[in-house]
């Protein structure tokens, strides 16, 4: 009998918590879902500061190698992300190149990812 009665009791408290794990669920997955999403946006980031690096150092030795200020800026909005604002400027014998973007994903938050590059100018007019 006592076997019986314990049988029954593990029925009704296993039967008791049935709804548990649904509840348990629809609380953690929005949560899974976010942290994932914010790792993407991350990422996403990340991959837009790099495209500003690249840009930013490439326009900076287009700058350095005396190139117009036309052609540079043209040249670093190539390998930047899309909508950039590049600027450049001399200051005595060094360029400098600023890129400056808003990573894809979040253009409608007040966020930008900016680098800026320095280089030697090379002066053409000087030799050996």
């Amino acid at each position: 009998m006592r076997r019986c009665e314990r049988v029954g009791a593990w029925r009704r408290w296993r039967g008791s918590d049935q709804g548990f794990v649904t509840a348990e669920s629809a609380v953690v997955l929005p949560v899974l879902v976010a942290f994932a999403m914010a790792l993407v946006w991350g990422l996403l980031v990340m991959a837009a500061q790099l495209q500003c690096v690249d840009a930013a150092r490439t326009g900076a030795r287009a700058a350095a190698r005396q190139d117009p200020p036309d052609a540079v800026v043209a040249l670093a909005r190539e390998a930047a992300p899309g909508g950039a604002r590049v600027t450049v400027s001399r200051e005595g014998d060094q360029v400098r190149v600023v890129v400056v973007a808003k990573p894809a994903v979040l253009r409608g938050l007040p966020f930008e990812v900016r680098e800026e590059a320095v280089a030697v100018a090379e002066d053409a007019g000087e030799g050996p």
